[in-house]
This record gives structure tokens, sequence and C-alpha cells, in this order.
């Protein structure tokens, strides 16, 4: 569906509402403003325009809108809504202009014939093989409103459980970076200004003195040059972090560094048993889920785990195989997958394996936050400590020899 900006008038509160919407055509854009009592007063088509390229790169398609997108998606569905319908009337109901797009062109395309699946599977950007094998899945066994509930109570769970993560994260980062601002502020603009006073007077400085003032000195002389090196690195690490062997060596440091290590294991674990989990619910073969299921987990410490798992269980040995005796894998795990394996019901085992370590996670991120806290008002004690040692005190004692 082509991108339309328009500007109308509300007919009740005579208001100028401008945006931008995704319709079939102009009178369509017509019917869809006038539900919400707008009259229509200029109507530009910006398809093809730069103006549509940006819009469309500032507002790419995040997680959020995919949960909606998908929960209220399996609501309809179950409701036996068509799936055509059903695409249409959320196109009119999401928000975001890129994934409204996305939703028209799969709604043509699946109207024309297409499989579901298929239509998804030409946006793999978006939407994932994860969602794409899940719902071929649906679609070959006839219970898409199944699978379509599954996973979008999946996709919950797992948006749920990195929105906490980001949140417990947001505070530290929060404070760290004010100190780190105002210790630069502090040191380019006021401490030089407070020791040239005491170097004035030819007293002799205490050491910290000394050192707070070459390196307020060193600063304000190379503040460009350090920005523009911080800035390089920052880069230069990103990019670094792209290349196969940065990923390689920054996975394996997550894992292995102390206090955090712990916690990304089981954000790890919990990734690869969820989504192995909602792939086997889904109908997908074992061997297509642990390889679709590597990928989801995005650390190359388990993806090779999980990939030498895939070879085992392909030469005909138990999907735990691969997991004993990995410093990377509990006991826990390993043993109630081999039960789950033996029972029959490997998916329902995973789904408690789930449970137990999204819990976990969950505690492990309150007491973080606990510890972090006190670390906090110590770092920042040091750092007043510090600057009071260093100009204060000596402007104190200077004062008392009058």
């Amino acid at each position: 569906m082509p991108i339309y900006r328009y500007k109308a008038r509300d007919a009740e509160k005579g208001r100028v509402a401008r945006g931008n919407i995704v319709a079939f055509n102009e009178s369509d854009v017509k019917i869809k403003l006038a539900k919400k009592n707008l009259s229509v007063e200029k109507l530009t088509e910006v398809t093809h325009n730069l103006e549509s390229k940006i819009l469309l790169f500032i507002n790419p398609v995040k997680a959020k809108d995919l949960v909606i997108f998908f929960r209220q998606f399996s609501v309809m569905i179950t409701a036996n809504v068509t799936i055509v319908e059903s695409l249409i009337t959320l196109v009119d109901q999401t928000k975001n202009i890129s994934l409204q797009k996305l939703i028209s062109e799969i709604a043509y395309e699946v109207d024309s014939g297409a499989l579901l699946s298929d239509a998804m599977a030409k946006r793999k950007s978006v939407f994932g093989e994860f969602y794409i094998n899940i719902i071929r899945s649906g679609e070959t066994s006839g219970k898409l409103d199944e699978v379509l509930n599954y996973l979008a109570d999946e996709i919950e769970k797992s948006y749920e459980m990195t929105a906490k993560i980001k949140n417990a994260m947001i505070y530290p980062a929060f404070i760290i970076s004010g100190l780190v601002a105002v210790g630069i502020v502090m040191m380019v603009f006021v401490i030089p200004k407070l020791t040239s006073v005491l170097q004035e007077t030819g007293t002799e400085l205490p050491l910290s003195t000394k050192i707070v003032i070459a390196v307020a000195n060193f600063m304000e002389k190379y503040i460009i040059y350090i920005l523009i090196v911080a800035a390089g690195l920052g880069v230069a690490f990103r990019y670094f972090l792209k290349s196969t062997l940065g990923r390689k060596m920054f996975d394996y440091f997550q894992v292995q560094i102390p206090i955090f290590g712990k916690l990304f294991k089981l954000i790890y674990i919990v990734r690869f048993t969820r989504s192995l989990s909602t792939l086997l619910k889904g109908g997908v073969s074992i061997t297509k889920s642990l390889d679709i299921s590597a990928k989801v987990v995005r650390n190359h410490v388990y993806q090779v785990l999980i990939y030498e798992t895939l070879a085992e269980v392909s030469d005909g040995n138990s999907i735990t195989s691969a997991f004993e005796g990995s410093k990377y894998m509990p006991n826990m795990v390993t043993h109630m997958m081999a039960i789950g394996e033996r029972a029959g019901k490997l998916d329902d085992v995973l789904d408690t394996i789930t449970d137990f370590y999204s819990k976990e996670i969950n505690n492990m991120l309150a007491n973080l936050t606990t510890i972090l806290e006190p670390l906090i008002m110590i770092v920042m004690a040091v750092g007043v400590g510090i600057m009071v040692a260093a100009v204060i005190l000596p402007m104190y004692n200077l004062a008392g020899n009058f």
C-alpha cells in the first residue's frame, strides 16, 4: 500500500491534524480519517519520495510493535476472522508506519494467493526464522490459531524479561553517566579556576591537589582530542563487535565476567529453552528447531554448544549428549531434558526449565539493583572526597593561615 501525508481538520473541535497513513488509495484515506471525525484538507502521496525513506528509517519495527501485532493477530484469527481481513484491520490499528507498510504488503500478497509464512519470509529482517517456521508449521497442521496464540504468549514473556533487564540497568547507567559528565565539567571549567587561586599563593600543595590540577590542565588543553579519540574508540569497538572474532571474544567475555556472567548465562539458557519449546510445540522438527534456536540465542558460546547438540541428534544420539559436562549448561537442565526426552514430553519440560530460570533471573536482577545502589553511593562519596581533599581542604588551610 502507498503512504500518504495528510492535513485534516477535526469536524467537532476544528483542530488541525497532520500525519502519515498507509491506505489503498486516496478514497481509502478519506474513509479511514472520517472514522476519526477528520475531514481531509490536503493529501499527498509520499511512497517513493525521500520523505518516505526518512520516515521508514526513523520508525524501525521494534520488539514491542511485534508483541502487540502478534497478540492482536492471534486474537483475530482465533475469532475466525480471515487472515487477509485480520491483516487489513491491523494496518489501521498499528501505530508504527513501517510495520503498517509491511503488514499491508503481506496482506496484498496473501490475498493474491501466497502463504502467510512465505510472505513473511520475504521480510526476514523483521520476521526472523523463529516466527516464520512456527507460522509455517501452523499452516501445515491446520492449527494456525493455536500456534499464533502460543507464539504471542512466548513473545510477550521474552519481551517482558528483556524489558526487566533493561530497566534494571537504567538507574546505574544514568548515575554513572551523570558522574562522568559532572566530572568532565568540573575538570575542564571549575577546577582550573579554583586551583589558579591556590597556585598564586605559592604555598606547598598536597599531592592529591597536584594530581587533580595536572589532570584538569591536561583535560582543559586536550579536551577536543580526548573527545575525538573517545568517539573513534567507540566506533572502532562497534565495528570490532560486528566482526566474527570480535563477536566471539565479547560473547566469551559476557559469560565469564564476575557477577554478571551468571546472569548472562541464565538469559541465554532461557532464550534457548523458550525458543526450542515454542518451535517443538509448533510442530517444527527437532533438528530444525535446534538450528533456529541457535540463531535466536545470539551468543557464540551457546551457538557452538547447540550446533554440537544438533550434530549429536542428527547421528541418532540423545539431545543432552553435548550438554553433559559443559560448564555453560547447568546439570539440572541436562537431567531434566534427558527425562523429558525419555518420557516424550521434552517441550513441557523445557517450559518448566524456562519458568524456573526466568524466576531466578528476576531474583538476580532484584539483588543486583540492591547491591549496585550502595556501590554507586560509595563511588559518589569517593569522587566527592577526592574533590574535597584536593581543592576545598587546601583553601580552608590557606584561610586559616590569615
